[in-house]
């Protein structure tokens, strides 16, 4: 035994390319710390060779992958180390020409950009963390706070591994953070001779959304009698234009019982993980017997008008997203009495490029199991009620909304132990930038439940909570939307049109109480006030007769910089309307009409991002980089 690890360790430390020739090996008396060194020593030699040889790099080291591009040919992957505060990404190219740009800016803008660039100028190629100006000019940046572990060529392409902190102390990095971010990128096709040479505006370029900051979370085991049903688009056809929002409508059995769903996961057709954008599973409204079967174009005028009762969310995946867990005391009801049989499916194709003739049957697989667990879950609407009566005036840049679950609707509905929150989905329309919802307990806020700085209605999923949120009786969700009218000529209201406005934060959790909605709008009479003070104020005729719509009061207000601070005060102060509801859509017995607005006596505290100097990081220069096989 002794000689067979002498004789291992000697053929270890002097293999081709060792620095010793000659090394001691332990003796027989010391077998164990010889068997534990050769073999360490064994397994390091053999991960050194296979790290030469070209292969890809394992792909469980990047659990989250998105292409970036709609074709496909720039591809990222990463993983999140939240000790260490930093990400590790890995960008393939799959067609290499001249060099790459990859960055993130605010909403996905090619100007004010932080940026990571490699470029060739004919003869060799660089790397460097960069900068773009407000004219998107790119800049070398100062402090190089991405760091470049590895450039590697394989078969699929090449491999570039690198390293980011979430935060730096550099003004012009980009602060990653929870919530969307905005991905930019470019594909160079022609030598450049510097840095500062390459013209933005005349290369390929997009944007891609996804949240980088994954929950680390423990994976639940799936139960033994765990069944899947998959719901698919049926080989449809993508249409050849930019948006799409292809509707399914799926039957289940006539004896389908009642199952909990416990876990989902998207199914894309190969070739179309570029295309398919985001994906949800509605329940139709169980009040209604039979609902038309369908399948097309969600805006098609061959759509039934009953396919709008189909509103229950079940499942949403968005791209970047992978499975979706219940925990495990708790499942989705799916099925049984009380529970329509019909399903619809809304898939949204993101096909910028136009392509023709490609065939798609992505969806979602449920896992639901007979067994029911402690608890069902619930979703419960917080935010505003679809009214036009919350308003935004035009040519905002940052106009705030905010609706309220009171204390008073939390005390009546919701069990002593309270709930649990453990996954959200923001929701607004066309022109929402932010949504937060924060609880306040006893007047203080005491916990985010969820938040997003850099929110798009172009991207919305279910996302899984980082820790479970629970909400006492007698506790007040608060959410708030920003929006951004600057575009917009006349006021824009609340309402279910895609170009009027909605905030809801959909909170999934546990047990489910009787409690669906809890919402709440300015008071009307209040408004009315405010139209009557504009109209005296501004001696114009605005119409506030009764018989006029809120719609065409709004629209007869003149913006100036007055009328928009009183409607900013009036939503600030003025009593609400509160919409305390059952899954009837009946509200809970009390006075709900005219009530205050909640206490808030204090906010959570801004927390700043921990920013640390990393003097150890290269100079202000770009990298020369050794790429075997470029294209030229």
């Amino acid at each position: 035994m002794a000689t067979e690890s002498q004789s291992l360790c000697t053929r270890i430390m002097q293999a081709p390319g060792s620095h010793h020739r000659r090394a001691w090996c332990p003796s027989f008396k010391l077998r164990e710390v010889a068997s534990m060194y050769c073999t360490m020593v064994a397994i390091f030699f053999i991960i050194l060779v296979a790290a030469l040889q070209g292969t890809a790099p394992r792909e469980n080291h990047f659990p989250y992958k998105v292409p970036l591009d709609p074709e496909g040919i720039l591809e990222l992957s990463w993983n999140i180390s939240y000790t260490e505060e930093v990400i590790y990404f890995q960008l393939l190219i799959k067609e290499l020409k001249y060099g790459v740009i990859f960055g993130m800016s605010d909403r996905g803008e090619f100007d004010n950009a932080d940026l990571v660039v490699l470029w060739s100028n004919g003869e060799n190629s660089y790397f460097g963390d960069a900068w773009s100006d407000a004219k998107g000019q790119i800049h070398l940046d100062s402090q190089q706070d991405y760091q470049l572990f590895k450039a590697q060529k394989t078969s699929r392409g090449l491999f570039l591994l690198l390293k980011r902190p979430f935060s730096t102390c550099d003004p012009r990095d980009y602060l990653i953070e929870d919530g969307t971010i905005h991905l930019v990128y470019g594909f160079l096709d022609e030598p450049f001779p510097s840095l500062e040479a390459i013209n933005t505006s005349a290369i390929q370029k997009g944007l891609q959304r996804v949240q980088l900051l994954k929950p680390n979370i423990s994976i639940p085991e799936m139960p033994p009698d765990v069944n899947t049903m998959e719901i698919t688009a049926p080989n449809v056809t993508i249409p050849n234009q930019e948006t799409t929002y292809w509707c399914y409508i799926k039957e289940l059995p006539d004896d389908f019982s009642r199952h909990h769903i416990v876990m989902y996961e998207p199914i894309i057709t190969k070739g179309n993980e570029a295309l398919v954008h985001h994906m949800e599973v509605f329940q139709c409204a169980a009040e209604f017997e039979t609902f038309p079967h369908f399948n097309g174009p969600c805006d098609s005028k061959m759509k039934p008008e009953r396919l709008n009762y189909c509103r229950h969310v079940l499942a949403a995946w968005a791209l970047g997203a992978k499975a979706f867990y219940y925990p495990e005391e708790a499942g989705l009801v799916f099925g049984g009495p009380g529970s329509s049989k019909y399903l619809r499916l809304e898939v949204h194709y993101h096909n910028p490029l136009e392509i023709k003739g490609r065939r798609d049957s992505s969806g979602l697989r449920l896992y639901y199991t007979p067994t029911l667990r402690p608890f069902d879950a619930g979703i419960m609407e917080l935010g505003l009620v679809y009214t036009p009566v919350m308003a935004i005036p035009p040519k905002e840049t940052d106009f705030v909304l905010t609706g309220y679950c009171t204390d008073k609707c939390t005390q009546l509905a919701l069990p002593e132990s309270g709930i649990h929150i453990f996954a959200s989905q923001l929701h607004t329309h066309l022109t929402g930038r932010k949504v937060i919802t924060v609880i306040a307990r006893e007047g203080i806020v005491t916990e985010i439940v969820n938040r997003d700085d850099h929110y798009s209605p172009h991207f919305q999923e279910i996302r899984m909570l980082k820790k479970i949120v629970s909400v006492l009786p007698g506790d007040v969700l608060i959410t708030s939307c920003t929006y951004n009218t600057e575009s917009r000529e006349r006021a824009t209201v609340g309402g279910f049109s895609i170009t009027e406005e909605m905030c809801v934060n959909y909170v999934h959790y546990y047990p489910q109480t009787q409690l669906e909605l809890c919402k709440s709008a300015v008071d009307l009479g209040y408004l009315q006030k405010y139209f009557h003070l504009v109209n005296r104020f501004n001696n114009e005729d605005i119409c506030t007769c009764p018989k006029s719509s809120v719609q065409e009061q709004f629209a007869s207000v003149p913006w100036n910089s007055f009328n928009r601070d009183v409607l900013k005060s009036l939503y600030d102060f003025a009593p609400i309307s509160m919409h305390c509801n059952k899954s009837s859509a009946v509200r809970f017995p009390g006075e709900w009409e005219r009530q205050l607005l909640p206490e808030i006596k204090a906010g959570l505290e801004e927390v700043t991002p921990r920013c640390q100097a990393t003097p150890g990081l290269s100079p202000a220069s770009p990298a020369l980089v050794n790429i075997e096989g470029k294209k030229g």
